[in-house]
């Protein structure tokens, strides 16, 4: 089972959320076909008033209609393509939501990257990113009541080093908390993974495996808590029944705290670290 991001709006299209989709207006006679079928994606740039934004089309053998989304956390937009329907035909869906798209990234707000002089969340505190030339690690400090993140090495590794350090983080943190709901509730889960992930904060394979977005070490610890104490659960209960509520309330009483906590900031957790202009998924 897996634990979607309360962040995030969905939406299977009408406007709502972060995706728009259309059925193809007609089917693709044979000569298009065989023009169309030299590539299977297209990467082209709108002009959303007066913002540039990429865009992505490609043939989807899952998509039944062209749609449009917006990745969390990335200032792009990606076009799936049925078969039935040439790129072109993508293309021309994307311009027709110009509008939408630039109201969507005004919604979002500003990208946060990982760089010097950023102010960014850990831990659900306001940390200034600080690099400090000459080897060394990532390192947290104070200095006149400010938090650091301090950065060592060459600046332009500055975003992964400091990356590779909020997985440790993360890591560490969501282990320690589902050690304990596990023992609490009586379960064993076989891994534990943090990644980039954008469309769940957190997931439970049925072979036990848990599975967490390295981005819940930006919010409050009462947050990660509940999200490790979700997943635990669900070693238990694979489904969200009133049993399984119950269970997640009987060990953490905070649930529903974090989980209004995320509903309200789950999606700015997004912007922070990543590049918004990447053209692929980051593990």
């Amino acid at each position: 089972m897996s634990l979607f991001g309360l962040g995030r709006k969905k939406g299977c299209g009408g406007g709502n959320g972060n995706e728009q989709s259309a059925r193809p207006a007609r089917r693709r006679t044979l000569a298009r076909a065989k023009a169309d079928g030299a590539r299977d994606e297209l990467a082209a740039t709108l002009n959303c008033e007066g913002r540039a934004v990429p865009v992505l089309v490609r043939h989807s053998a899952r998509a039944r209609r062209i749609t449009l989304r917006l990745p969390p956390g990335e200032f792009r937009a990606i076009v799936s393509v049925p078969r039935g329907a040439t790129l072109a035909e993508g293309l021309a869906f994307a311009e027709s939501r110009e509008r939408w798209i630039a109201e969507q990234l005004r919604q979002r707000g500003a990208p946060r990257p990982f760089r010097h002089g950023q102010v960014v969340p850990f831990r659900g505190e306001d940390h200034l990113i600080v690099h400090v030339p000459g080897r060394g690690a990532v390192w947290r400090e104070e200095v006149a009541g400010v938090k650091h993140l301090c950065v060592a090495g060459a600046e332009e590794h500055l975003s992964r080093r400091l990356t590779d350090w909020m997985k440790q983080q993360a890591r560490a943190a969501l282990l320690a908390s589902c050690r304990h709901y596990a023992r609490a509730m009586n379960v064993r889960f076989t891994r534990l993974t943090v990644r980039d992930q954008k469309s769940r904060w957190g997931s439970c394979s049925s072979r036990g495996a848990l599975n967490f977005s390295w981005r819940v070490i930006l919010a409050p610890d009462f947050v990660s808590d509940y999200l490790a104490a979700h997943e635990v659960a669900h070693l238990a209960e694979m489904n969200h029944s009133p049993h399984f509520w119950r269970l997640v309330a009987a060990h953490c009483p905070h649930w529903k705290r974090a989980e209004d906590w995320l509903k309200r900031h789950g999606s700015a957790l997004h912007l922070v670290g990543a590049d918004p202009w990447r053209t692929g998924p980051q593990a």
